[in-house]
């Protein structure tokens, strides 16, 4: 292969590592599926492709549907809440365009109710602006057929409500705020920042202690979090690594919780309030967040 078919390769990968993330909800995964597309380009005529970026999202995009189908049966056994693997951009560092993954958790959950076809069809048109005779192609239905799929996805994917976006200091604000409160013995301040229905749901895969069940309402998440303070206070082992940044584009911070557990902690803000917590524990998730609070 060239050295130019090879950069006509890396030109599309950041589109097809956001294509394959938003379909599997792992980084990890995503890229394998990447170097998966590689090889078959590598083993093509790429030369006689004449739209590269189609040809390699139509393999990308049947490849995540194999791996979405044991992907599904492996959370079908999965311990408690099953979150995505966070995406986490420095406060203010964050890519733009082609390179942003910015994939919020709502949708990213919302998008895991779909089923494999509707989501790689609402992906493919709502979000990457693909033709339905493009994505017709890919998935090897009719037309029609996708263009069910997408009115179905459609009904099933949508967020509910708008997000107004922060600027940087908002953003960072609130982490602060946030950290603050969640790592307080008073739950009066946390609840505070919370809309009355929020809803707290956290990812540890059965690996390290981590609520199985999501938690409603201000009220028991103020009166959880404080008893968490509470416990490590009289442990006396403080959070002292910790660092404010994005994750999936929402505001948050990554931390190591009594000194040994990495975590990523994300907020979603509605009218002023936090409306979801989303936190995952689950370490095969956070390799990276523990490499990088290690170089903190």
């Amino acid at each position: 292969m060239t050295d130019a078919t090879a950069a006509g390769f890396e030109t599309h990968r950041s589109y097809l590592i956001r294509l394959a993330y938003r379909m599997l909800g792992s980084l990890s995964d995503a890229e394998d599926v990447v170097q998966d597309a590689w090889l078959r380009w590598h083993d093509s005529a790429p030369e006689a492709v004449s739209s590269p970026r189609a040809w390699l999202g139509r393999v990308v995009t049947r490849l995540c549907l194999d791996v979405m189908k044991s992907a599904r049966r492996r959370r079908e056994s999965y311990v408690g809440a099953w979150l995505p693997e966070p995406l986490i951009e420095e406060i203010g560092g964050a890519p733009s365009g082609d390179e942003a993954i910015d994939v919020p958790y709502a949708l990213q959950l919302a998008l895991e109710r779909l089923s494999p076809l509707e989501r790689a069809a609402f992906l493919l048109h709502d979000v990457f602006d693909l033709p339905f005779a493009e994505i017709a192609e890919t998935l090897g239905r009719s037309e029609a057929a996708c263009r069910q799929l997408v009115s179905r996805a459609r009904r099933h994917a949508r967020e509910d409500g708008p997000r107004h976006p922060l600027s940087h200091d908002e953003a960072r604000r609130y982490a602060q705020a946030f950290f603050e409160a969640a790592h307080s013995t008073d739950p009066t301040v946390l609840k505070s920042m919370l809309a009355h229905d929020a809803v707290l749901r956290a990812d540890g895969g059965g690996k390290v202690n981590s609520v199985l069940n999501p938690i409603l309402g201000s009220e028991k998440i103020g009166r959880f979090f404080a008893g968490v303070a509470r416990h490590v206070e009289q442990e006396g082992r403080a959070t002292t690594r910790y660092a404010f940044v994005m994750i999936n584009g929402l505001p948050g911070y990554v931390s190591l919780e009594r000194g040994e557990t990495a975590q990523a902690t994300a907020f979603d803000i509605r009218d002023g309030r936090i409306a979801a917590i989303y936190i995952v524990r689950n370490p095969d998730k956070l390799g990276h967040v523990r490499r990088q609070l290690a170089d903190a």
